[in-house]
């Protein structure tokens, strides 16, 4: 039996698996190969890499350094999880792998506009596809800017990123923009202009992503798609933990779900979906799960 199962393989699992191995614990690391991490072109506000840093570079580093102490990761996806009489049963395929703790990184997968996977990857790669304001606003500054999405979400990243250019729009991804008029006040007072959909027919153009509208095609330095996204969190609910409407599980201060010895981090939990604050919510979850362990039994070499 494993002491600790980390389900999730991103910045968050891979930060509790390098905590968890270096506290003398038997972990396994199930990673299922979709980590949004992976999609980052490049990062250049992780503090250490003033260069950037890709998430496919940085991921592995990450795992390297949790493998350098004994972390053994399984590229598989878990499909079940419930509790048992000794912790939990985590299921992979036909196999069962029983463990004292449980933790949930699975993160979240972004509503994407639709394009081809190949489109979508290179529009990604440079950069004229972001789905991350907080993240990278600053490389969009005084560009041509779109935001496809309507409502309180679309407003408030058109909002956001109008602190980094003034040449943003709002296009509405469907039909007419869904928007109150205290909302359509406000992107009136930011200077955003407001363009009714639907958006189709996306093709790199130039140095530009283009697409039509309801007003002809138009092509932008950067699309922000605000689309909303899902959240990974039906193993934690299959075993019991409350969520939130949106789907993201309930935490307390130590990421300890509603059912015990089950924890959660990053994106999957409600929070800022940054890859520093997944990586301090797993050192808590970790740190919390190798103290709860030593209280049920006492941890020696």
């Amino acid at each position: 039996m494993d002491d600790c199962i980390i389900i999730g393989a991103g910045p968050a699992g891979l930060t509790a698996a390098i905590y968890l191995a270096r506290f003398h614990l038997r972990i396994r690391l199930f990673d299922c190969g979709t980590s949004r991490a992976a999609l980052i072109a490049c990062t250049h506000n992780h503090a250490g890499y003033p260069e950037g840093i890709s998430g496919k570079d940085l991921l592995a580093r990450m795992l390297a350094q949790a493998e350098r102490y004994g972390a053994v990761r399984e590229l598989a996806e878990v499909t079940g999880l419930r509790a048992a009489e000794t912790g939990f049963v985590a299921r992979v395929g036909e196999r069962d792998y029983p463990a004292r703790a449980i933790l949930l990184a699975t993160g979240v997968v972004n509503h994407r506009p639709e394009m081809s996977e190949t489109l979508h990857a290179e529009a990604l790669a440079r950069g004229l596809l972001r789905y991350c304001p907080i993240c990278d606003g600053y490389e969009v500054t005084d560009r041509r800017v779109g935001v496809i999405g309507t409502g309180d979400r679309g407003t408030n990243e058109a909002i956001f990123l109008r602190g980094y250019t003034a040449d943003m729009t709002l296009i509405a991804p469907e039909a007419e923009h869904d928007l109150p008029d205290e909302l359509a006040a406000e992107l009136d007072e930011a200077g955003v202009k407001r363009i009714d959909g639907p958006c189709g027919n996306y093709a790199i153009e130039g140095d530009r992503l283009a697409f039509d509208t309801a007003q002809g095609r138009l092509a932008f330095d950067s699309v922000y798609p605000a689309l909303g996204s899902r959240i990974r969190s039906g193993l934690a609910i299959q075993a019991g933990a409350r969520a939130a409407e949106d789907g993201c599980l309930e935490v307390d201060d130590h990421q300890r779900t509603s059912v015990p010895g089950l924890f959660a981090a990053g994106d999957v939990t409600k929070g800022l979906d940054q890859i520093s604050h997944a990586m301090g919510e797993a050192g808590v979850a970790a740190t919390t799960i190798r103290n709860m362990l030593a209280e049920q039994r006492p941890l020696r070499r």
